[in-house]
């Protein structure tokens, strides 16, 4: 049994508040990483790119400055120099250091943007539905029986990831930002028109975010709804700021929300993020999960994959462990997405199996819930199962643990061994003309 939100109240000698820490802080804390004054225009350059915030919990509580630049977690958080090609930081920087209009600095950040491929796999139009002629932004039905929806209010964090695949969200140009423009009544009739929708997946962005009185207009209407059968809030803030579950002025209307959406019969999942085991140990998370877990809310962990944060097999093992101790579940290692920095944070898929394959071994069948490593490309999450040698040749072997055509979820399938693909597209088919997905595509746009 969880235990009950009584067995662990709320501080509540002076609790910290959130504070947001931002570009204009950049400067100080670099310098606090020892990073020289070119060095800094340079992070400053990337941070004209690429979206860049912090909290007082994540600068005070979860960096070890004494190893940064190093450190894991300030490359989780704070622009790298050569995130960027070369020559584009150096463009920027100059700017910069001249004091170029505001206006040229960001004309040139777009130009930069543009090439980083923001929307991967046309993640800003795929899926959005369309009725009565209108694409309804802010919500994607990508697979039949799960929904995604972007709220309006969710569309930031408590702290930027720097490898982020929705990066392109939180840089502030509105085209590129996925956000519902309608509200919650327009989502309940889409709903009921589709009767196959039994999940709802609130994202952003972080969906804890909003307060608990907007959250509230969103997901009390749903509990009528026969159909629903979980509801999923996909979050970091058990990371970057727990206090949101403990100390924040609402924090106890958004706990008695999350009791009523499990009394209503519904699962309450929240799939929260954790990039590496220091993220775990603040106290304040044990503290913020146990609430949580009272509320009957279950807790399952995912994060990508990520060159120079957790790329060894012993920190997800470590992190794993962790995890099931607090009572969560370990549930997918993603492989980073093709956008962005990726060139910075990728791992080549023969490796990143490897990893899998042995922090899998290491940890007991609780754990081994975990999936991966996944991509979530344009036709669904496809798993690198191994690499094996078949028919004389050394392969890939794949499935899909979600597709758009639920026919082909579980069914293997193999691409030819290619030690630098990174991801999927990086890929050739094996023993076919072309992957299982792709025929459905080509059907598609047969149409």
């Amino acid at each position: 049994m969880p235990p009950s939100n009584a067995s662990v109240p709320p501080t509540t000698d002076s609790p910290p508040r959130f504070h947001a820490v931002t570009s204009r802080h950049l400067d100080d804390l670099t310098a606090r990483a020892g990073l020289s004054p070119d060095q800094r225009l340079g992070v400053r350059a990337v941070a004209e790119v690429l979206p860049f915030r912090a909290n007082s919990h994540v600068v005070d509580e979860l960096i070890d400055w004494s190893a940064a630049p190093d450190d894991p977690i300030y490359r989780l958080v704070f622009p790298q120099e050569d995130m960027l090609p070369a020559e584009d930081v150096a463009r920027i920087a100059d700017l910069l250091r001249s004091g170029a209009p505001r206006r040229q600095i960001q004309t040139i950040a777009h130009q930069v943007r543009m090439r980083l491929n923001p929307h991967p796999a046309g993640q800003l139009e795929l899926n959005h539905p369309v009725v009565d002629g209108r694409q309804l932004a802010g919500i994607q039905h990508k697979y039949r029986e799960t929904l995604l929806f972007f709220p309006r209010q969710g569309q930031t964090c408590h702290a930027y990831c720097t490898y982020c695949f929705r990066w392109a969200q939180f840089v502030g140009e509105p085209e590129l930002r996925m956000a519902a423009d309608s509200d919650e009544l327009v989502l309940v009739d889409y709903l009921r028109a589709h009767p196959d929708i039994t999940n709802v997946l609130f994202t952003g962005g972080d969906s804890m975010i909003p307060s608990a009185a907007v959250l509230r207009r969103y997901v009390e209407p749903l509990l009528a709804l026969d159909q629903i059968e979980s509801i999923r809030l996909g979050t970091k803030a058990l990371s970057f700021w727990p206090r949101k579950f403990l100390t924040d002025p609402d924090a106890e209307d958004l706990l008695r929300l999350f009791e009523e959406v499990v009394a209503a019969g519904k699962n309450l999942a929240l799939m929260a993020h954790f990039s590496h085991p220091r993220e775990l140990e603040p106290p304040v998370v044990a503290q913020a999960v146990a609430r949580l877990r009272g509320t009957g809310a279950v807790i399952r962990t995912q994060a990508p994959l990520i060159r120079s944060i957790n790329d060894d097999p012993r920190v997800w093992e470590s992190m794993w462990r962790a995890q099931v101790r607090l009572g969560m579940i370990p549930y997918y290692m993603f492989v980073e997405r093709d956008t962005g920095p990726v060139d910075y944070f990728a791992v080549p898929l023969a490796r990143a199996y490897d990893i899998f394959r042995d922090a899998y071994a290491s940890v007991s069948g609780l754990a081994r819930t975990v999936r991966g490593p996944s991509m979530s490309a344009t036709a669904g999450k496809v798993c690198v199962d191994g690499v094996v040698d078949l028919l004389g040749q050394k392969v890939f072997a794949l499935h899909m643990i979600q597709a758009r055509d639920p026919a082909l979820v579980g069914r293997p399938f193999y691409a030819a061994y290619d030690p630098a693909a990174i991801w999927l597209a990086d890929l050739k088919p094996a023993f076919a003309d072309r992957f299982p997905f792709d025929a459905d595509d080509a059907a598609e746009e047969s149409l």
